[in-house]
């Protein structure tokens, strides 16, 4: 069995609309994903905002969460940092706050070497917390393909990884050839990721919308190709936000959208135009079946 099984929403992080993190809400949005049937929780994450935080505000919200969590579902801090010590701290206080792991990308300023890639990992891996590896080339500018994770899959602490390259061959390739756990990192391949083999998704349409993202997800792990589509096509609209650069924005109006408000995003990330607002609305409501898609 998995350890990282199911749907694990990387949460978005609530503001005030004077950009003040709303800890409070922060703590209503896990309590009512929980209720809804996610498996997970992701803070501090990319989608969470966390580059705009100060390092206070980044370990109360990773507090609050496993708070909030109490035990009923499982939960994994982003643990991106500009420097590889800066990261292994924050492995570090996602341990002792009570994670139960860490999703953690390699070396992020620049163009790294293998060995730099390498050494970054096996340092995070002396705290002793699983680690979800996240391969994101697009955003970042090192690709951990399949050969790659195959060695980084050796330290003890490394039982899975975030798939984000878009490649979804690549599941089957890492499931081949590692022992790890793969959990789909782009709402738009998570059809086929669960068709295939991923064992758990790494979420954000699903901040707005958990229950139809639980189903969907379940109902490709269990092959029902027929009944996943039938939901796939629905939210796939939707799910194209999430590959976007304005990911954030798109789902927090996801959410306003389904009356879970969470305020604005921080700066440098400000409202989006108005057409593409529009365009979301529009995806939202042919996911509600209150729209057709022609």
């Amino acid at each position: 069995m998995a350890r990282f099984e199911g749907v694990y929403v990387a949460l978005v992080t609530p503001f005030t609309s004077e950009y003040e993190v709303d800890y409070k809400r922060l703590a209503e949005l896990c309590d009512w994903l929980i209720q809804e049937g996610v498996d997970g929780l992701v803070p501090s994450g990319s989608l969470g905002e966390y580059a705009t935080m100060t390092a206070e505000e980044r370990a109360k919200v990773i507090q609050t969460v496993i708070a909030a969590s109490n035990g009923r579902v499982p939960v994994v801090v982003g643990s991106a940092a500009p420097s590889t010590r800066q990261a292994v701290e924050w492995v570090q206080f996602s341990k002792d706050a009570g994670a139960a792991g860490v999703m953690a990308l390699p070396p992020i300023n620049y163009t790294p070497l293998l060995h730099e890639v390498f050494a970054h990992y096996e340092a995070l891996n002396t705290v002793g917390l699983p680690i979800i590896a996240y391969n994101n080339p697009h955003d970042y500018k090192i690709d951990l393909k399949p050969d790659i994770l195959a060695r980084l899959s050796k330290l003890d602490n490394i039982v899975g990884v975030k798939e984000f390259s878009g490649d979804i061959r690549r599941i089957q390739e890492i499931l081949a050839t590692t022992d790890l756990e793969v959990m789909v990192g782009v709402d738009n391949l998570v059809m086929e990721g669960g068709l295939i083999g991923a064992t758990g998704w790494i979420a954000g349409v699903p901040n707005a919308l958990p229950k139809e993202g639980v189903e969907l997800f379940r109902l490709a792990r269990q092959g029902k190709l027929q009944e996943a589509q039938a939901l796939y096509r629905r939210q796939l609209p939707l799910f194209h936000y999430d590959a976007n650069p304005q990911l954030v924005q798109s789902i927090k109006y996801m959410m306003e959208l389904a009356g879970f408000p969470v305020g604005p995003t921080r700066p440098p990330r400000l409202p989006l135009p108005e057409e593409q607002y529009a365009g979301i609305k529009k995806a939202f409501d042919y996911c509600m079946g209150t729209v057709s898609g022609r």
